[in-house]
């Protein structure tokens, strides 16, 4: 492995999650790979964290930002960790992931600098450590089109090509992802450390994660307490962003939970289109463990198996301890709920408050999935079109509810011009919708044609504008899309 002392590209690494005992990592490099391609670049988020933009593109940068050349401020790890999969626990860690260390940016702050698809690691199992390029695409597309939504997730810096093909069903061309997170720990790190770590690992880990993202809490004599709370205030909040925008993430296993509350994994994830609570798009959830309309269940119960693992750390007293964790997992559905609620309300244009406005959201949902409306369409339509140019406007049930809609708005103080202002900026002209994150992927990875991918997401980096340009990305897919799967790529 090729080391460097480059120092123009911007790079300024830590890692001080090596801090931590020996058993939460295990240190090696990445895999050199053949012929490093850079694919795409994100600018503004290279910028953001201080590197230099020609220097990535240079030729010494693209072998960075594939694993071939590590600078000598670079400490790469693997992360050990377990986690409940499909409700199934076992050991897990990063397959297929170098974390290269923490970028200290410009203004201080501490993103993760990971590689994914960096080669075979200590926690592969069988797996070759290897990713392809459409799935790192996708990853790329998904996760910047959230984070230009507003929710928390990590972000993609890079997708740099391989050279070599890695063999899923067929051969396909592999590729190397630069994904930047707050941090990469998980409820499956904790699960990992409370399975098969002693306490004080375990609460060296807690102390760890509570300085670097609850520093706030750190001097409190109840800090566990409180980190188990604002651990669940934030996923309460990061699912009801889920929920608004129709995303679902297709596999909330507990090692795809952050501690940050950042989204993470964007495997089998796609955005709903015709709505309906039981939408899976997953190819591996048969079951629909992890359907729309579960998220938030979901998301409580892993995060129930996060409040076990600090159990040892709450009280001497178990029974104590218990009680604690469930009386903070009790204050889950209260917070969900009340994030959902707001957000609805701000859909529909709703300033303040009034006893029957979660029926009111509710009858239109039932009306959207009665009727097969496309979730996004609906509300974006409501700010735009006339009654009568509502595709719902044929359902007696839907005028009925209209009717009360509009009386509920003329209750309140605001004018119609700030009604609409609230429903544009709190409901999304585009979504990633699949057919065409899909049509960007084919032309991308069959004909090496960049440019679908490039519209796609200019008009995905401005989702609250409601411009013209965004009309032809807001078409529902053709019928030949009713049954599209997702699939994780590993």
């Amino acid at each position: 492995m090729k080391k460097s002392k480059i120092t123009t590209t911007g790079w300024n690494l830590d890692n001080s999650y090596t801090i931590l005992p020996q058993s939460f990592f295990t240190k090696l490099n990445p895999t050199p790979v053949k012929s490093p391609k850079l694919v795409v670049l994100n600018h503004s988020l290279a910028s953001y964290l201080g590197l230099d933009i020609e220097e990535l593109q240079s030729d010494e940068g693209i072998k960075i930002l594939a694993g071939n050349i590590l600078l000598d401020t670079f400490t790469p790890i693997a992360q050990a960790y377990a986690g409940h999969q499909f409700g199934s626990f076992t050991m897990l860690g990063d397959g297929r992931a170098i974390l290269l260390g923490e970028q200290i940016t410009p203004k201080g702050e501490r993103f993760d600098i990971q590689l994914k698809g960096s080669g075979r690691t200590p926690y592969s199992r069988r797996g070759d450590g290897k990713a392809t390029l459409g799935p790192m695409l996708r990853e790329y597309i998904i996760s910047e089109a959230m984070y230009a939504l507003g929710i928390e997730t990590t972000r993609s810096l890079a997708v740099v090509k391989t050279g070599e093909l890695v063999y899923r069903d067929t051969f396909l061309p592999g590729a190397v992802l630069s994904r930047v997170a707050s941090s990469h720990i998980r409820v499956g790190t904790f699960q990992y450390a409370s399975k098969y770590r002693p306490k004080d690992e375990l609460q060296k880990l807690a102390d760890y994660t509570i300085e670097r993202h609850y520093p706030y809490i750190q001097d409190n004599d109840d800090k566990y307490l409180l980190f188990l709370k604002e651990v669940i205030k934030r996923q309460a909040k990061l699912i009801s962003k889920w929920m608004l925008v129709g995303f679902i993430h297709g596999v909330m296993n507990t090692d795809n939970m952050t501690i940050s509350g950042e989204t993470i994994d964007y495997g089998p994830c796609a955005f709903m289109d015709t709505y309906n609570t039981e939408t899976v798009f997953s190819s591996i959830d048969t079951f629909g463990r992890y359907a729309y309309g579960k998220q938030p269940i979901i998301a409580k119960w892993n995060l129930s198996k996060f409040a076990e693992t600090l159990l040892p750390l709450l009280n001497e007293d178990q029974d104590k301890s218990v009680k604690m964790t469930e009386d903070s997992l009790s204050e889950f559905d209260k917070l969900y709920k009340s994030n959902w609620i707001s957000g609805m309300k701000s859909k529909l244009g709703i300033f303040n408050e009034e006893p029957n406005d979660e029926t009111l959201i509710n009858k239109l949902l039932k009306i959207m999935q009665n009727n097969g409306a496309d979730y996004t369409n609906t509300f974006v339509d409501l700010i735009f079109k006339k009654p009568e140019e509502l595709s719902l406007y044929k359902d007696s049930e839907f005028v009925k509810w209209y009717n009360l809609w509009k009386t509920r708005l003329i209750r309140q103080e605001e004018n119609n011009e700030k009604t609409i202002q609230l429903m544009k900026k709190s409901n999304p002209a585009v979504i990633p919708r699949n057919h065409r994150v899909e049509e960007a992927l084919e032309a991308a990875v069959k004909n090496g044609d960049l440019s679908f991918m490039e519209k796609l997401l200019n008009v995905l980096m401005n989702p609250y504008e409601h411009t013209q340009e965004q009309t032809e990305y807001s078409k529902t897919p053709p019928p030949s899309f009713c049954s599209y799967k997702t699939f994780c790529g590993t």
